[in-house]
Protein backbone atom coordinates (compact mmCIF):
# COMPACT_ATOMS: atom_id res chain seq x y z
CA UNK A 1 0.00 0.00 0.00
CA UNK A 2 1.59 3.78 -1.24
CA UNK A 3 -0.17 6.03 1.25
CA UNK A 4 -1.06 9.45 0.05
CA UNK A 5 0.08 11.54 3.12
CA UNK A 6 2.63 10.61 5.93
CA UNK A 7 2.82 12.57 8.71
CA UNK A 8 6.04 11.37 11.04
CA UNK A 9 8.20 12.45 13.63
CA UNK A 10 5.85 13.99 16.18
CA UNK A 11 3.91 12.44 19.01
CA UNK A 12 0.27 11.48 17.50
CA UNK A 13 -2.68 11.43 19.98
CA UNK A 14 -4.63 8.49 19.40
CA UNK A 15 -7.39 7.07 20.64
CA UNK A 16 -6.39 5.36 23.49
CA UNK A 17 -6.41 6.71 27.04
CA UNK A 18 -3.42 8.72 28.00
CA UNK A 19 -2.02 6.30 30.42
CA UNK A 20 -2.04 3.62 27.99
CA UNK A 21 0.89 2.38 25.83
CA UNK A 22 -0.47 3.06 22.73
CA UNK A 23 -1.85 6.72 23.15
CA UNK A 24 1.00 7.80 21.15
CA UNK A 25 2.21 6.87 17.81
CA UNK A 26 4.86 7.98 16.03
CA UNK A 27 3.25 8.52 12.73
CA UNK A 28 -0.27 8.50 10.52
CA UNK A 29 -0.94 8.21 7.16
CA UNK A 30 -3.60 8.55 4.67
CA UNK A 31 -5.20 7.35 2.23
CA UNK A 32 -8.42 8.61 -0.10
CA UNK A 33 -9.21 10.75 2.77
CA UNK A 34 -9.14 8.35 5.69
CA UNK A 35 -6.92 7.13 8.11
CA UNK A 36 -4.87 4.54 6.96
CA UNK A 37 -1.84 3.82 9.04
CA UNK A 38 -0.87 4.60 12.85
CA UNK A 39 2.27 3.31 14.29
CA UNK A 40 6.01 3.39 14.00
CA UNK A 41 7.71 5.92 11.95
CA UNK A 42 9.62 3.00 11.04
CA UNK A 43 6.90 0.59 9.56
CA UNK A 44 5.38 3.30 7.77
CA UNK A 45 4.30 2.55 4.17
CA UNK A 46 5.69 4.99 1.61
CA UNK A 47 3.83 7.76 1.31
CA UNK A 48 3.16 10.26 -2.54
CA UNK A 49 3.87 13.03 0.47
CA UNK A 50 5.27 13.11 3.89
CA UNK A 51 5.18 16.32 6.39
CA UNK A 52 7.97 16.11 8.91
CA UNK A 53 6.61 16.75 12.08
CA UNK A 54 9.98 17.91 14.04
CA UNK A 55 8.41 17.23 17.35
CA UNK A 56 5.05 18.90 16.65
CA UNK A 57 1.53 17.22 18.15
CA UNK A 58 -1.14 15.92 16.08
CA UNK A 59 -4.70 15.42 17.74
CA UNK A 60 -8.35 15.07 15.53
CA UNK A 61 -9.11 18.19 13.84
CA UNK A 62 -10.97 20.56 16.53
CA UNK A 63 -15.17 19.98 16.36
CA UNK A 64 -16.52 23.54 17.43
CA UNK A 65 -20.10 22.21 18.97
CA UNK A 66 -21.46 26.21 19.01
CA UNK A 67 -19.98 28.44 16.47
CA UNK A 68 -22.18 31.40 15.33
CA UNK A 69 -20.50 31.48 12.05
CA UNK A 70 -23.51 33.58 10.42
CA UNK A 71 -22.73 36.24 13.06
CA UNK A 72 -18.60 36.79 12.68
CA UNK A 73 -17.59 40.81 12.49
CA UNK A 74 -18.68 43.17 9.92
CA UNK A 75 -15.93 45.31 8.38
CA UNK A 76 -18.53 47.79 7.77
CA UNK A 77 -19.39 47.59 11.44
CA UNK A 78 -17.33 49.34 14.49
CA UNK A 79 -16.00 46.80 17.33
CA UNK A 80 -16.73 47.87 20.65
CA UNK A 81 -14.74 44.67 22.03
CA UNK A 82 -12.82 45.84 24.90
CA UNK A 83 -14.96 49.49 25.22
CA UNK A 84 -15.49 49.45 28.71
CA UNK A 85 -16.30 52.84 28.95
CA UNK A 86 -18.91 55.28 27.22
CA UNK A 87 -16.22 57.78 25.89
CA UNK A 88 -14.05 55.08 24.38
CA UNK A 89 -18.06 53.90 22.75
CA UNK A 90 -18.31 57.07 21.75
CA UNK A 91 -15.41 57.78 20.31
CA UNK A 92 -15.32 54.91 18.00
CA UNK A 93 -18.64 55.34 16.40
CA UNK A 94 -18.04 58.69 15.56
CA UNK A 95 -14.73 57.96 14.24
CA UNK A 96 -17.09 55.15 11.95
CA UNK A 97 -19.51 58.05 11.24
CA UNK A 98 -16.88 60.10 10.00
CA UNK A 99 -14.62 57.93 7.58
CA UNK A 100 -17.54 55.85 5.82
CA UNK A 101 -20.33 58.93 4.89
CA UNK A 102 -21.48 56.29 2.77
CA UNK A 103 -23.47 54.20 5.32
CA UNK A 104 -27.17 54.76 5.63
CA UNK A 105 -26.73 53.62 9.40
CA UNK A 106 -23.68 53.53 11.87
CA UNK A 107 -23.45 49.63 13.11
CA UNK A 108 -21.82 49.05 16.00
CA UNK A 109 -21.04 45.07 17.85
CA UNK A 110 -19.89 43.82 21.19
CA UNK A 111 -21.12 46.73 23.59
CA UNK A 112 -20.47 45.14 26.91
CA UNK A 113 -24.05 45.85 29.56
CA UNK A 114 -21.58 47.62 32.39
CA UNK A 115 -20.59 50.32 29.86
CA UNK A 116 -22.42 52.67 31.97
CA UNK A 117 -22.17 52.22 35.51
CA UNK A 118 -25.36 51.55 37.63
CA UNK A 119 -28.20 51.70 34.81
CA UNK A 120 -28.91 50.23 31.03
CA UNK A 121 -27.03 52.56 28.67
CA UNK A 122 -29.91 54.70 26.47
CA UNK A 123 -30.34 56.91 23.41
CA UNK A 124 -29.16 59.89 25.21
CA UNK A 125 -25.49 58.60 25.92
CA UNK A 126 -25.54 58.67 21.79
CA UNK A 127 -26.59 61.97 21.34
CA UNK A 128 -24.64 64.26 19.12
CA UNK A 129 -22.67 61.52 17.59
CA UNK A 130 -23.95 61.80 14.38
CA UNK A 131 -27.33 62.51 12.30
CA UNK A 132 -28.01 58.99 10.84
CA UNK A 133 -29.42 56.35 12.33
CA UNK A 134 -27.08 54.04 15.21
CA UNK A 135 -27.95 50.75 15.88
CA UNK A 136 -25.33 48.50 18.33
CA UNK A 137 -25.56 45.09 19.58
CA UNK A 138 -24.27 44.01 23.12
CA UNK A 139 -21.60 41.36 23.28
CA UNK A 140 -23.91 38.28 23.86
CA UNK A 141 -26.51 39.28 20.79
CA UNK A 142 -29.03 39.72 22.98
CA UNK A 143 -29.29 43.23 23.50
CA UNK A 144 -30.09 46.45 20.92
CA UNK A 145 -28.79 49.71 21.40
CA UNK A 146 -30.17 52.22 19.23
CA UNK A 147 -29.86 56.49 19.40
CA UNK A 148 -32.67 58.86 19.20
CA UNK A 149 -33.27 58.88 14.99
CA UNK A 150 -32.86 54.93 14.85
CA UNK A 151 -36.01 55.21 17.20
CA UNK A 152 -37.59 57.40 14.89
CA UNK A 153 -36.75 55.68 11.96
CA UNK A 154 -37.89 52.59 13.49
CA UNK A 155 -41.07 53.76 14.80
CA UNK A 156 -40.86 52.60 18.16
CA UNK A 157 -40.51 56.56 19.38
CA UNK A 158 -44.27 56.88 18.01
CA UNK A 159 -44.98 53.91 20.26
CA UNK A 160 -44.94 51.14 17.66
CA UNK A 161 -43.37 47.89 17.97
CA UNK A 162 -41.02 46.00 15.81
CA UNK A 163 -40.44 42.19 15.10
CA UNK A 164 -37.24 41.75 16.09
CA UNK A 165 -36.98 42.48 20.17
CA UNK A 166 -38.83 44.01 22.49
CA UNK A 167 -37.96 47.83 23.27
CA UNK A 168 -37.62 49.33 26.51
CA UNK A 169 -39.69 51.91 27.79
CA UNK A 170 -39.67 54.28 30.68
CA UNK A 171 -42.35 55.08 33.16
CA UNK A 172 -43.61 57.65 30.82
CA UNK A 173 -43.84 55.03 28.12
CA UNK A 174 -41.13 56.41 25.80
CA UNK A 175 -38.71 54.30 24.47
CA UNK A 176 -35.28 54.39 26.22
CA UNK A 177 -32.90 53.41 23.46
CA UNK A 178 -32.34 49.68 25.14
CA UNK A 179 -34.07 46.98 23.13
CA UNK A 180 -34.21 43.11 24.78
CA UNK A 181 -34.46 39.75 23.78
CA UNK A 182 -32.88 40.43 20.33
CA UNK A 183 -31.65 37.14 19.26
CA UNK A 184 -34.02 34.98 19.92
CA UNK A 185 -36.94 37.02 17.92
CA UNK A 186 -34.52 38.34 15.01
CA UNK A 187 -34.51 34.71 13.95
CA UNK A 188 -38.02 34.06 13.44
CA UNK A 189 -39.36 34.75 9.62
CA UNK A 190 -41.33 37.97 10.50
CA UNK A 191 -38.26 39.15 13.13
CA UNK A 192 -35.62 38.39 10.60
CA UNK A 193 -37.49 40.07 7.36
CA UNK A 194 -38.07 43.40 9.27
CA UNK A 195 -34.22 43.40 10.29
CA UNK A 196 -33.17 42.58 7.13
CA UNK A 197 -35.61 45.68 5.70
CA UNK A 198 -34.87 47.81 8.22
CA UNK A 199 -31.01 47.37 9.24
CA UNK A 200 -28.01 47.09 6.36
CA UNK A 201 -26.18 45.16 8.59
CA UNK A 202 -28.19 41.89 8.03
CA UNK A 203 -28.32 42.12 4.38
CA UNK A 204 -28.08 38.55 2.91
CA UNK A 205 -25.18 39.60 1.32
CA UNK A 206 -23.50 41.09 4.93
CA UNK A 207 -24.39 37.43 6.10
CA UNK A 208 -22.79 35.44 3.39
CA UNK A 209 -19.31 37.26 4.04
CA UNK A 210 -19.28 37.08 7.24
CA UNK A 211 -19.98 33.37 7.38
CA UNK A 212 -17.28 32.51 4.55
CA UNK A 213 -14.87 34.73 6.83
CA UNK A 214 -16.02 33.10 10.28
CA UNK A 215 -15.46 29.54 8.20
CA UNK A 216 -11.84 30.95 6.60
CA UNK A 217 -10.68 31.68 10.77
CA UNK A 218 -12.21 27.78 11.89
CA UNK A 219 -9.74 26.40 9.53
CA UNK A 220 -6.82 28.88 10.61
CA UNK A 221 -7.45 27.94 14.02
CA UNK A 222 -7.96 23.97 13.89
CA UNK A 223 -11.36 23.23 13.54
CA UNK A 224 -12.78 20.54 10.79
CA UNK A 225 -16.34 20.42 11.80
CA UNK A 226 -18.32 23.80 12.98
CA UNK A 227 -21.87 23.68 14.40
CA UNK A 228 -23.81 27.02 13.36
CA UNK A 229 -26.09 26.41 16.49
CA UNK A 230 -29.19 29.00 14.98
CA UNK A 231 -30.23 28.75 11.14
CA UNK A 232 -33.43 30.34 10.60
CA UNK A 233 -35.06 28.82 8.12
CA UNK A 234 -35.09 31.75 5.75
CA UNK A 235 -30.69 31.95 5.41
CA UNK A 236 -30.56 28.15 4.91
CA UNK A 237 -30.03 29.12 1.41
CA UNK A 238 -26.88 30.64 2.32
CA UNK A 239 -25.27 27.61 4.03
CA UNK A 240 -26.16 25.59 1.01
CA UNK A 241 -24.80 27.93 -1.21
CA UNK A 242 -21.71 28.33 0.66
CA UNK A 243 -21.12 24.25 -0.03
CA UNK A 244 -21.56 24.31 -3.18
CA UNK A 245 -18.58 26.85 -3.47
CA UNK A 246 -15.46 25.46 -4.89
CA UNK A 247 -12.49 25.26 -2.63
CA UNK A 248 -11.38 23.06 0.79
CA UNK A 249 -12.94 24.79 4.20
CA UNK A 250 -14.24 23.34 7.31
CA UNK A 251 -17.26 20.62 7.68
CA UNK A 252 -21.13 22.31 9.06
CA UNK A 253 -23.25 20.99 10.69
CA UNK A 254 -26.66 23.35 10.67
CA UNK A 255 -28.50 23.55 13.82
CA UNK A 256 -32.25 24.66 12.77
CA UNK A 257 -34.19 27.31 14.98
CA UNK A 258 -37.22 26.69 16.55
CA UNK A 259 -39.39 29.25 17.94
CA UNK A 260 -40.83 28.76 21.19
CA UNK A 261 -44.14 29.31 20.40
CA UNK A 262 -44.09 27.68 17.06
CA UNK A 263 -46.56 24.68 16.06
CA UNK A 264 -46.65 21.43 14.59
CA UNK A 265 -46.74 22.76 11.02
CA UNK A 266 -43.55 24.86 11.43
CA UNK A 267 -42.31 21.21 13.12
CA UNK A 268 -43.30 19.84 10.08
CA UNK A 269 -41.40 22.22 7.85
CA UNK A 270 -38.21 21.43 9.74
CA UNK A 271 -38.53 18.21 9.24
CA UNK A 272 -39.59 18.35 5.53
CA UNK A 273 -36.26 21.32 4.85
CA UNK A 274 -34.23 18.59 7.07
CA UNK A 275 -35.42 15.99 4.41
CA UNK A 276 -34.97 18.28 0.96
CA UNK A 277 -31.89 19.81 1.51
CA UNK A 278 -28.93 17.70 -0.75
CA UNK A 279 -26.54 16.80 2.64
CA UNK A 280 -22.80 16.13 2.24
CA UNK A 281 -19.77 14.94 4.19
CA UNK A 282 -19.83 19.23 4.16
CA UNK A 283 -22.81 20.43 5.32
CA UNK A 284 -25.37 18.61 7.31
CA UNK A 285 -28.68 19.04 9.07
CA UNK A 286 -30.33 17.78 12.33
CA UNK A 287 -30.28 19.58 15.37
CA UNK A 288 -32.90 22.09 16.48
CA UNK A 289 -31.98 25.17 18.23
CA UNK A 290 -34.61 25.77 21.09
CA UNK A 291 -34.55 28.02 24.40
CA UNK A 292 -35.39 27.48 27.83
CA UNK A 293 -34.24 31.05 29.48
CA UNK A 294 -32.39 33.76 28.36
CA UNK A 295 -28.92 34.93 29.81
CA UNK A 296 -28.07 35.88 33.55
CA UNK A 297 -26.26 39.28 33.09
CA UNK A 298 -29.82 41.52 32.33
CA UNK A 299 -32.00 39.33 34.81
CA UNK A 300 -33.64 37.47 32.06
CA UNK A 301 -32.38 33.62 32.87
CA UNK A 302 -34.33 31.63 34.82
CA UNK A 303 -33.12 31.09 38.19
CA UNK A 304 -34.39 28.17 40.81
CA UNK A 305 -33.80 31.50 43.46
CA UNK A 306 -34.04 35.20 43.51
CA UNK A 307 -31.07 36.92 41.82
CA UNK A 308 -28.34 38.16 44.69
CA UNK A 309 -28.51 41.57 43.64
CA UNK A 310 -32.48 41.83 42.97
CA UNK A 311 -34.59 40.15 45.96
CA UNK A 312 -37.71 38.69 44.43
CA UNK A 313 -36.81 38.03 40.90
CA UNK A 314 -35.69 35.12 39.05
CA UNK A 315 -35.78 36.29 36.01
CA UNK A 316 -38.49 33.47 33.38
CA UNK A 317 -38.79 30.92 31.58
CA UNK A 318 -38.60 32.13 27.37
CA UNK A 319 -41.83 30.29 26.90
CA UNK A 320 -45.30 29.37 28.84
CA UNK A 321 -44.85 26.68 31.55
CA UNK A 322 -44.88 23.32 29.70
CA UNK A 323 -44.00 24.87 26.41
CA UNK A 324 -40.76 23.47 25.75
CA UNK A 325 -41.30 20.36 26.96
CA UNK A 326 -44.50 19.74 24.17
CA UNK A 327 -41.53 21.52 21.63
CA UNK A 328 -38.87 19.09 22.85
CA UNK A 329 -41.14 16.20 22.98
CA UNK A 330 -42.84 16.48 19.22
CA UNK A 331 -39.43 16.99 17.83
CA UNK A 332 -38.09 13.88 19.35
CA UNK A 333 -40.80 12.06 17.89
CA UNK A 334 -40.39 13.11 14.57
CA UNK A 335 -36.77 11.98 15.36
CA UNK A 336 -34.71 15.06 15.57
CA UNK A 337 -32.21 15.97 17.78
CA UNK A 338 -32.07 19.18 19.88
CA UNK A 339 -29.87 21.97 21.30
CA UNK A 340 -31.11 23.97 23.95
CA UNK A 341 -29.94 27.17 25.17
CA UNK A 342 -29.86 27.37 29.30
CA UNK A 343 -28.22 29.20 31.33
CA UNK A 344 -29.56 29.84 34.78
CA UNK A 345 -30.62 26.69 37.14
CA UNK A 346 -33.46 27.15 36.60
CA UNK A 347 -33.23 26.99 32.66
CA UNK A 348 -31.23 23.70 32.86
CA UNK A 349 -33.77 22.05 34.94
CA UNK A 350 -36.13 23.55 32.53
CA UNK A 351 -34.29 21.87 29.52
CA UNK A 352 -33.78 18.71 31.66
CA UNK A 353 -37.59 18.09 32.62
CA UNK A 354 -38.37 18.19 28.68
CA UNK A 355 -35.72 16.09 27.80
CA UNK A 356 -36.67 13.09 30.68
CA UNK A 357 -40.06 14.06 29.71
CA UNK A 358 -40.03 13.56 25.34
CA UNK A 359 -37.66 10.01 26.21
CA UNK A 360 -40.59 8.65 28.48
CA UNK A 361 -43.58 9.20 26.30
CA UNK A 362 -41.65 8.65 23.14
CA UNK A 363 -39.33 5.66 24.05
CA UNK A 364 -36.77 7.18 22.41
CA UNK A 365 -33.21 6.05 23.08
CA UNK A 366 -29.86 7.48 22.43
CA UNK A 367 -30.93 10.67 20.95
CA UNK A 368 -28.37 12.74 22.56
CA UNK A 369 -30.22 16.15 23.22
CA UNK A 370 -27.75 18.87 24.01
CA UNK A 371 -27.72 21.78 26.78
CA UNK A 372 -26.32 24.07 25.59
CA UNK A 373 -24.11 27.01 27.95
CA UNK A 374 -24.85 25.33 31.27
CA UNK A 375 -23.99 28.33 33.03
CA UNK A 376 -25.44 27.80 36.46
CA UNK A 377 -25.76 24.07 37.36
CA UNK A 378 -28.09 23.34 40.85
CA UNK A 379 -26.23 20.06 42.74
CA UNK A 380 -29.49 18.02 42.12
CA UNK A 381 -29.48 18.33 38.67
CA UNK A 382 -25.79 17.19 37.65
CA UNK A 383 -25.80 13.68 37.97
CA UNK A 384 -28.80 13.95 35.35
CA UNK A 385 -26.91 14.69 32.75
CA UNK A 386 -25.42 10.81 32.73
CA UNK A 387 -28.30 9.46 33.73
CA UNK A 388 -30.32 10.99 30.52
CA UNK A 389 -27.90 10.76 28.29
CA UNK A 390 -28.23 14.56 27.81
CA UNK A 391 -24.98 16.40 26.01
CA UNK A 392 -23.70 19.58 27.83
CA UNK A 393 -21.99 21.68 25.70
CA UNK A 394 -20.17 24.40 27.33
CA UNK A 395 -17.88 27.08 26.27
CA UNK A 396 -14.26 27.56 28.70
CA UNK A 397 -13.83 30.56 27.98
CA UNK A 398 -17.13 31.74 29.38
CA UNK A 399 -15.51 30.90 32.58
CA UNK A 400 -12.55 33.38 32.74
CA UNK A 401 -13.26 36.23 35.32
CA UNK A 402 -12.65 38.58 31.92
CA UNK A 403 -15.68 37.56 30.70
CA UNK A 404 -17.92 37.15 34.45
CA UNK A 405 -16.16 39.31 36.73
CA UNK A 406 -18.43 41.73 37.68
CA UNK A 407 -22.01 41.63 36.09
CA UNK A 408 -22.30 37.65 35.97
CA UNK A 409 -20.66 37.19 39.35
CA UNK A 410 -22.62 39.88 41.39
CA UNK A 411 -26.16 38.66 39.20
CA UNK A 412 -25.38 35.36 40.82
CA UNK A 413 -23.70 35.61 44.09
CA UNK A 414 -20.72 34.21 45.58
CA UNK A 415 -22.93 31.24 47.31
CA UNK A 416 -23.60 30.18 44.15
CA UNK A 417 -19.90 30.00 42.07
CA UNK A 418 -19.55 26.77 42.91
CA UNK A 419 -22.30 26.05 40.43
CA UNK A 420 -20.48 27.85 37.33
CA UNK A 421 -19.45 26.01 34.29
CA UNK A 422 -19.16 22.53 36.13
CA UNK A 423 -16.77 21.21 33.20
CA UNK A 424 -14.66 18.61 35.92
CA UNK A 425 -17.46 17.73 37.79
CA UNK A 426 -19.53 16.93 34.47
CA UNK A 427 -17.12 15.11 32.64
CA UNK A 428 -15.86 13.09 36.22
CA UNK A 429 -20.11 12.23 36.63
CA UNK A 430 -19.79 10.29 33.26
CA UNK A 431 -21.62 13.02 31.02
CA UNK A 432 -20.70 13.89 27.62
CA UNK A 433 -18.86 17.46 27.70
CA UNK A 434 -18.29 18.71 24.47
CA UNK A 435 -16.43 22.49 24.63
CA UNK A 436 -16.75 25.02 21.97
CA UNK A 437 -16.17 28.74 21.07
CA UNK A 438 -19.54 30.35 20.65
CA UNK A 439 -17.76 32.67 18.27
CA UNK A 440 -18.24 35.47 18.45
CA UNK A 441 -18.81 35.87 21.52
CA UNK A 442 -16.02 34.24 22.56
CA UNK A 443 -12.67 34.04 20.61
CA UNK A 444 -12.84 31.04 18.45
CA UNK A 445 -9.50 29.73 19.27
CA UNK A 446 -9.32 26.55 20.82
CA UNK A 447 -6.21 27.14 22.33
CA UNK A 448 -7.58 30.19 24.06
CA UNK A 449 -10.84 27.43 25.01
CA UNK A 450 -7.71 25.21 26.61
CA UNK A 451 -5.93 27.70 28.30
CA UNK A 452 -8.80 29.22 30.38
CA UNK A 453 -10.14 24.88 31.16
CA UNK A 454 -7.02 24.36 32.47
CA UNK A 455 -6.46 27.93 34.97
CA UNK A 456 -9.76 29.55 35.28
CA UNK A 457 -8.04 32.55 34.81
CA UNK A 458 -8.31 35.77 32.58
CA UNK A 459 -6.01 35.71 29.55
CA UNK A 460 -3.68 37.44 31.86
CA UNK A 461 -3.22 34.51 34.26
CA UNK A 462 -4.49 36.75 37.15
CA UNK A 463 -7.85 36.37 38.94
CA UNK A 464 -7.89 32.32 38.77
CA UNK A 465 -11.47 31.36 40.48
CA UNK A 466 -13.49 27.75 41.25
CA UNK A 467 -10.07 25.78 40.77
CA UNK A 468 -11.80 22.81 41.54
CA UNK A 469 -13.55 22.87 37.90
CA UNK A 470 -10.24 22.70 36.21
CA UNK A 471 -9.64 19.99 33.34
CA UNK A 472 -6.51 18.46 32.60
CA UNK A 473 -5.24 19.50 29.06
CA UNK A 474 -6.15 15.89 28.03
CA UNK A 475 -9.71 16.16 29.20
CA UNK A 476 -9.89 19.55 27.29
CA UNK A 477 -8.47 18.42 24.21
CA UNK A 478 -11.17 15.13 24.37
CA UNK A 479 -13.71 17.84 24.81
CA UNK A 480 -13.23 19.52 21.68
CA UNK A 481 -12.83 16.41 19.60
CA UNK A 482 -14.00 13.09 20.67
CA UNK A 483 -16.56 14.15 23.05
CA UNK A 484 -18.04 16.70 20.26
CA UNK A 485 -18.07 13.43 18.05
CA UNK A 486 -20.20 11.85 20.22
CA UNK A 487 -22.33 14.60 20.64
CA UNK A 488 -23.84 14.94 16.47
CA UNK A 489 -23.29 10.84 16.77
CA UNK A 490 -20.37 11.11 14.02
CA UNK A 491 -18.01 9.13 16.33
CA UNK A 492 -17.27 6.20 14.14
CA UNK A 493 -15.96 9.04 11.81
CA UNK A 494 -15.10 12.16 13.47
CA UNK A 495 -12.83 13.13 16.63
CA UNK A 496 -10.62 10.53 17.24
CA UNK A 497 -7.59 9.15 15.53
CA UNK A 498 -8.27 5.75 14.37
CA UNK A 499 -7.78 3.78 11.20
CA UNK A 500 -10.88 3.84 9.50
CA UNK A 501 -11.79 7.20 10.80
CA UNK A 502 -11.77 10.78 8.15
CA UNK A 503 -8.81 11.89 8.09
CA UNK A 504 -9.83 15.59 9.69
CA UNK A 505 -6.38 16.35 11.75
CA UNK A 506 -4.70 19.25 13.30
CA UNK A 507 -0.72 19.84 13.31
CA UNK A 508 -0.19 22.21 15.88
CA UNK A 509 2.94 24.41 15.99
CA UNK A 510 4.77 22.34 19.13
CA UNK A 511 3.89 19.73 21.50
CA UNK A 512 0.82 20.60 23.23
CA UNK A 513 1.41 18.39 26.28
CA UNK A 514 4.56 19.76 26.85
CA UNK A 515 2.44 22.81 28.38
CA UNK A 516 0.35 20.90 30.56
CA UNK A 517 1.79 22.26 34.12
CA UNK A 518 2.27 26.02 32.65
CA UNK A 519 -0.51 26.78 30.22
CA UNK A 520 0.17 30.01 29.29
CA UNK A 521 2.31 28.64 26.56
CA UNK A 522 -0.81 27.48 25.39
CA UNK A 523 -1.38 31.37 24.17
CA UNK A 524 1.62 31.46 22.12
CA UNK A 525 0.82 28.36 19.80
CA UNK A 526 -0.92 28.04 16.57
CA UNK A 527 -2.33 25.64 14.36
CA UNK A 528 0.16 24.93 11.95
CA UNK A 529 -1.93 22.49 9.13
CA UNK A 530 -4.92 22.07 9.07
CA UNK A 531 -6.65 19.10 7.43
CA UNK A 532 -9.80 17.94 6.34
CA UNK A 533 -10.57 14.48 4.56
CA UNK A 534 -6.45 14.53 4.16
CA UNK A 535 -6.42 17.60 2.30
CA UNK A 536 -5.18 20.39 3.77
CA UNK A 537 -7.75 23.79 4.71
CA UNK A 538 -5.12 25.77 6.24
CA UNK A 539 -1.30 25.97 6.21
CA UNK A 540 -0.30 28.70 8.03
CA UNK A 541 3.43 29.27 6.24
CA UNK A 542 1.26 29.50 3.27
CA UNK A 543 -1.19 31.70 4.80
CA UNK A 544 1.75 33.94 5.89
CA UNK A 545 0.66 33.36 9.44
CA UNK A 546 2.48 34.57 12.79
CA UNK A 547 2.60 33.75 16.21
CA UNK A 548 -1.04 34.70 17.80
CA UNK A 549 -1.67 38.02 19.52
CA UNK A 550 -3.86 37.29 22.22
CA UNK A 551 -3.95 40.54 24.40
CA UNK A 552 -6.21 39.72 27.20
CA UNK A 553 -9.93 41.22 27.44
CA UNK A 554 -11.49 43.75 29.40
CA UNK A 555 -14.40 43.01 31.67
CA UNK A 556 -17.11 41.62 29.17
CA UNK A 557 -19.35 40.96 31.43
CA UNK A 558 -22.12 40.04 29.24
CA UNK A 559 -22.35 36.43 26.44
CA UNK A 560 -24.47 34.13 25.41
CA UNK A 561 -26.77 33.17 22.93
Amino acid sequence: MQLDLLLTGGPVRTRDPLDAPGAFAEALGVKDGRIAYLGTAADAPRAARVVELEGRLVTPGVIDSHNHLLLGFDPDAVSLEGAEDLGTVRTRIADLAARRPDLSWICAENAVYSVVTGRRPNADDLAGLTDRPIFITTYDQHSVWLNEVALRALGISGGGDIAWGNPERDANGEPTGWVTDFYTSAMTTRGLAELQRDIPLYSPERRARRLRQSLDMAASVGITTAVEPQVPLAELHLLEALRDEEGPRSRVIAALFHPIDSDDAFRRDLKAAIRDTRQDARLRLGPVKLYADDVIEPHTAWMLDDYANRPGHRGQPSARVGALATAIAELDRLGLQTHTHATGDGGIRLALDAIEHAAVVNGTRDRRHGIVHVECLHPDDLPRFAALGVVAAMQPRHASPDLVAGTWMDNIGESRWDRAWRLRSLMESGAHVALSSDWQVGEMDPLVGMYVALTRARLSGADAWTPGERLSLDQAITGYTREGAWAWHAEDRLGSLQVGADADLVVWSDDLYAHANEPAGLLEQRADLTFVGGEVIFDADAAGATEPDRAPAGDCSGHQH
